[in-house]
């Protein structure tokens, strides 16, 4: 079976925004089979336009998953509906709880998620949040994500923002710390 690694960009983003092309040229290079699929209309992202998208990738046991920002709901969104338990999940300034204006409808954070099925369809989850994230996807949200799932780990980097922000401008063009923990 083929490892492969499936990586999930954010809102506003493209499967060359940051450190995604950098990150999928490494992995290649360690025999990894990688897909970045654009996402629909990434200025808008919705729940409905993006997981469809993201449920044509092909996960086995043998899959890591990577998503940064609104790939992070994302992930957990494909985790909680495949049939398959793949190897590894990793929620780079992820959340799952609704951020900013987006709190009266977010269309991308779920209501409620399952976190059991989202738990029995990874070996290993991997929150990577920041301690001063501009958007709120700090380490408070990886701490809740953590303690809700009763699984994985979190890692906390120290001043590291958003780990990509133009906006911010936050360049992360290369990430080898993320590179080190795809198992």
């Amino acid at each position: 079976m083929m490892k492969n690694v499936v990586i999930l960009h954010g809102t506003g983003e493209t499967p060359e925004y940051m450190w995604l092309p950098w990150l999928k040229k490494e992995l290649e290079k360690k025999g990894y089979s990688v897909s970045i699929p654009q996402l629909p209309d990434t200025d808008h992202p919705t729940l409905t336009n993006w997981l469809p998208a993201a449920l044509k990738e092909n996960y086995n046991e043998e899959t890591i998953l990577i998503g940064h920002s609104a790939g992070g709901p994302l992930q957990l969104s494909v985790l909680e509906n495949i049939n398959v338990k793949i190897k590894q999940a990793i929620l780079v300034a992820g959340y799952a709880r609704r951020k900013g204006e987006e709190k009266v409808a977010d269309p991308i954070v779920q209501k409620i998620y399952d976190w059991k099925k989202i738990a029995d369809h990874v070996d290993d989850i991997i929150f990577v949040n920041s301690d001063n994230d501009p958007w709120g996807c700090n380490d408070i949200e990886g701490r809740y994500m953590l303690d809700t799932i009763s699984k994985g780990k979190l890692i906390v980097m120290k001043g590291e923002g958003h780990m990509g922000s133009e906006k911010f401008n936050q360049h992360y063009n290369k990430f080898p710390f993320l590179l080190k923990l795809v198992d």
